[in-house]
Parts: C-alpha cells; structure tokens; sequence
C-alpha cells in the first residue's frame, strides 16, 4: 500500500497563483484595511462569474447571513425554516435576529427535503392577515433558508415555487458552493444562490477558494445590495461628522483580504476542474467496495464538490467511527458529518418535522482528504487504506 510521510490534510487552501503579488501591492500602497480597489475588484470578479449579481464584501459567510436574514426583514418572534444537516452556522444567524428555527429532514443529497418541506407547510401551517403561521408553534414564517451541503445544489425549483405561493424569503447558504451551477434543458447554467432572494458566500480557509476568512452576499436586487453595504460599514449616514441613524455592524471585508480573494478568483474554474477530477478517481479506486457509496451532485446540476462524503452501511464488523479511527491513526484526516441541528443543545427545544433520515446519515457519513492540493499518491494511499480497513 502507498504510504505518505506526512499527514494528508481533509481541506487546505491552496495559494499558488498571483497572492503574494497582490499582497505586496496593498503592503507598498498602504491599502490593508477595509476600503481599496482590490475590494470592488473582488467583488466584480464573483458578481460577474455568478451571473452579472450585486455583490457585497463582508468579513465571514456568517456576517452575510445575518445580514441576509435582517434585509429579508426576517425579526425577533418569527420563524425560520431549516435543514437539519449543515453547519451550524446559519441555524446560529436565525438567533442573531431574534427569531425561532423550525428544522425539516434532508433527503439523500444531504439537503433539505423539498418533498417534506412542502407538506410541513401545507399541512402544519395555516394561511393569516399577518402572513403564514405555524399552528403547533403560532409563529410567523418568514423565510426558508436553504444550504447547498458539501457543495451539491440543493432541488431548488418546487422550494422557490413554495415561496412564491406562501409569500416566504427564500434565503441561499451557498457558502460551499462556489462554482456549482444549476444546468437546465437548454445547457445553460445557473449559479448556486442565484435562485432565491439572496445568497451568502463564504471564503474560510477550508472552502474552494479562500481569502483567510470572508463571505459575500451576492443579490440580483440592487436595493438590497446598497443597504447591505450601508449596514456593513456602521450604517454611516455623514462621512465628515460620522452621524449615524441606524445601528449598523462592523462587517466589511480588508482590502487584503480582497487581494487573497482576486488572486483565487482567477483560478477557481480551474480549482473545480481539480476537485471533479479527484472525485472520479476516488469514485473509480473505491468502486469495489459494497459497503459503501459517494453522496454525488443530483441531476440537472453541476456540484464543486468541495468535499467527498462517503455514506457507510451500518452493520457488520466495520462501522464508520472505526473507519475514522483507522484512518486518522495512518495520519489521513477525515471528519464525520455534523452532529444534526435537532441535537445540538442551543436548538434541542425547536419544532422538528419528520426527522427519518439526519440522525441515520449523521452516523454514517465520513469525509475523505479533499484538498486542491491532493496528488495522485495521496488519493492512492488513502483509497488503499480504506480498502485495507475493509480487508
């Protein structure tokens, strides 16, 4: 079996393009904090790749979600639909505005059931003047928000229909899915958080390109994005006499920051070229193995796959967790999936809907070394030490 000297990481950025070039640039000019031309340049450059959008800069794809709750006037007493597997992330930015997750099940992709979600609304809420309440819970539904998990779409279509039909937001955490597209009949694609009224981006050290941190909302809604950026900078209303007449937030994105982003931005097709790539080749190495399967993108889309989850059969000799153990022990990261929102003691006490199949993929999933950086070796050595585990 390969074998490999160091450790393989699970998702490290890879930083080999014009970086340091830029980053000497906003060194000599004195550009580091949160104004300067590598900002407007970056986000141009994600506005234009994700289909010609407003885009704003923040300082993590948390920040944007706040944000994007607070400008679909999402406050303190309303709910929010959510998945039951992702990062916690967003569940997190429901509180931030005060408002009440209500958690729905995920369907094989990993992402929120449109199927389950439909009937939760047509069955567990009822149409008031004041908009669409939740009967066992007697809120106000204000928005769906979705998350593209791992980087593969989420069934965007009947959810975007049910919003329309109910009145709700529809709010895209398209924070692992830059460079994921939606393809319809005709071939043409449809980027990722597009869809909705509003998606957010992030840009941590582990996502498909990096800026060390960051996040980004992107928005065909111009209005939207003026306010956004109005909110981020401290809700400035006089520049000379700092007069401000909203309480805003400290959020925008450095300048160097920026230039990290510009520099990854000019490789990203490139990078999800790498991460389809590595994941057919890993698909090819395990492909004997019965025992387990690879979540792949759903039909009609274009994933990044920012991360290759494995799905493990429970039963028999070999589980998950020892798989994890074997694995980290031959110095080869990998994580199990989320522990699922429903379970996390912040959100213990919200309404659940159908939950059949997160606490089941929770105890199966396990992601595998991802990086843009993988060799070929190292996807030999550990698709070679998964098969040793399995005998």
């Amino acid at each position: 079996m390969p074998t490999s000297e160091t450790p393989i990481p699970l998702s490290e950025p890879f930083l080999k393009g014009n970086e340091m070039t830029y980053l000497k640039d906003c060194i000599e000019t004195g550009w580091v904090s949160s104004a300067g031309a590598y900002v407007n340049r970056f986000e141009e450059s994600v506005g234009s790749y994700t289909g010609g959008l407003h885009t704003v800069a923040m300082t993590s794809g948390t920040a944007a979600l706040h944000l994007a709750l607070k400008l679909c006037q999402v406050g303190p007493g309303d709910e929010v639909v959510v998945p039951a597997i992702t990062f916690i992330a967003p569940v997190n930015a429901v509180t931030y505005v005060g408002a009440v997750p209500a958690i729905i099940d995920c369907d094989d992709h990993l992402n929120l059931d449109p199927e389950k979600l439909e009937t939760f609304l047509k069955v567990e809420c009822e149409r008031t003047a004041g908009g669409l309440k939740n009967r066992q819970s007697g809120r106000l539904i204000r928005a769906i928000l979705v998350v593209h998990v791992f980087g593969h779409p989420v069934t965007i279509k009947p959810v975007h229909r049910l919003c329309q039909e109910y009145g709700l937001k529809l709010i895209e955490d398209a924070t692992e899915s830059l460079g994921s597209f939606y393809i319809d009949e005709k071939g043409e694609k449809q980027h990722t958080g597009t869809i909705g009224d509003i998606g957010c981006l992030s840009f941590n050290g582990n996502k498909i390109i990096t800026t060390g941190g960051g996040g980004m909302i992107i928005t065909r809604d111009k209005s939207m994005a003026d306010r956004a950026r109005y909110l981020t900078t401290q809700a400035k209303d006089d520049p000379v006499y700092f007069r401000h007449d909203e309480i805003g937030y400290n959020y925008r994105l450095t300048n160097i920051q920026a230039a990290i982003g510009v520099a990854q931005m000019e490789q990203l097709e490139h990078f999800v070229a790498i991460k389809r790539r590595n994941f057919d080749k890993y698909r090819e190495a395990l492909s004997s193995l019965p025992s387990m399967r690879f979540i792949e993108e759903p039909g009609g889309c274009l994933s990044n796959y920012w991360h290759y989850a494995l799905v493990i059969k429970k039963g028999g000799s070999r589980s998950r967790d020892g798989l994890l153990q074997f694995l980290l022990e031959k110095k080869i990261d990998c994580r199990p999936l989320w522990l699922p929102i429903h379970r996390q003691k912040p959100f213990g006490h919200c309404l659940t809907y159908r939950i059949e199949k997160a606490d089941r993929y929770a105890e199966e999933v396990l992601n595998i070394p991802c990086s843009i950086g993988l060799s070929d070796n190292q996807i030999m050595t550990v698709s070679a030490a998964i098969r040793r585990y399995y005998g």
